[in-house]
């Protein structure tokens, strides 16, 4: 079995974990756009060509389904995709966790790129998930890039900048970018420094891993982590870019690609 995940940069590096996780023996291939990252400040229509061409790259691996692990290319280019692969390649896209975090209960947060924060589609699940919860929509102009070139100090700067818009009453925070998932415990520290030590983080990448077993029928047996791993870069096999081995995802990865 094999499963590809798309975005522009390393912020597929969560769903990938969470798929090896819950199916270690699943092949996975990794395309992503370095060439044209970050996708956020781009035209949907822009989005969605880049986008198709990821896709089409991923799909020429012959994978059972394709994760588009980007809240962006998931927002204006999942109809395209879907147009174009489907029934063939299940498609499987990202929403922020923004049904569990009203589920539980109280006020919460949602941390996400400034493109998003108020946008309709995000006022859509709001409306839709959340309408008699109290939320605060939180911009974090930055923080996908910082993350993205592992920039520690920019991450600390714009984590911290984010914390400080983050109202103290929150129970939850819903982390609207796939790059977040990243440093959830820099976001998880942040926010306690700020008072918030008991904040639950909702994030997309376990749910997404999941959906997409479920969409082709493969029971979720842990055991030795002995899928293959295949990296795309601009279509182009390579290696893990260096900077996705700052982090612990990323690292578990290629020791992966490096064993095979």
């Amino acid at each position: 079995m094999k499963i590809a995940l798309m975005d522009s940069g390393i912020g597929l590096l969560a769903a990938a974990d969470a798929v090896r996780r819950l199916c270690p023996e699943a092949g996975l291939v990794l395309s992503s756009d370095p060439e044209g990252m970050p996708w956020g400040p781009r035209s949907p229509r822009d989005v969605t060509e880049r986008a198709l061409i990821v896709a089409r790259a991923a799909a020429q691996h012959r994978p059972d389904a394709l994760i588009v692990a980007c809240n962006t290319a998931s927002v204006h280019a999942l109809p395209a995709l879907r147009a174009e692969l489907e029934p063939r390649l299940p498609v499987i896209g990202t929403v922020p966790a923004i049904k569990p975090a009203a589920a539980g209960g109280g006020p919460f947060a949602i941390w996400a790129t400034p493109a998003t924060t108020g946008s309709p589609y995000q006022r859509g699940l709001i409306r839709d998930f959340a309408a008699s919860a109290e939320v605060t929509e939180v911009p974090c102009p930055g923080l996908a890039d910082a993350v993205e070139y592992a920039d520690e100090a920019a991450i600390d700067s714009a984590v911290a900048a984010a914390a400080a818009l983050t109202p103290r009453d929150v129970r939850a925070v819903v982390l609207g970018c796939t790059h977040y998932e990243l440093v959830a415990e820099r976001i998880r520290t942040a926010l306690a420094q700020r008072g918030l030590p008991a904040v639950v983080l909702h994030g997309s990448a376990g749910a997404v891993a999941a959906q997409a077993l479920r969409r082709i029928g493969e029971r979720s047996v842990p055991a030795g982590p002995t899928g293959s791993v295949t990296v795309l870069l601009g279509g182009r096999e390579s290696a893990l870019p260096a900077t996705a081995l700052a982090y612990a995802e990323g690292r578990l990865l290629a020791a992966v690609s490096q064993v095979h």
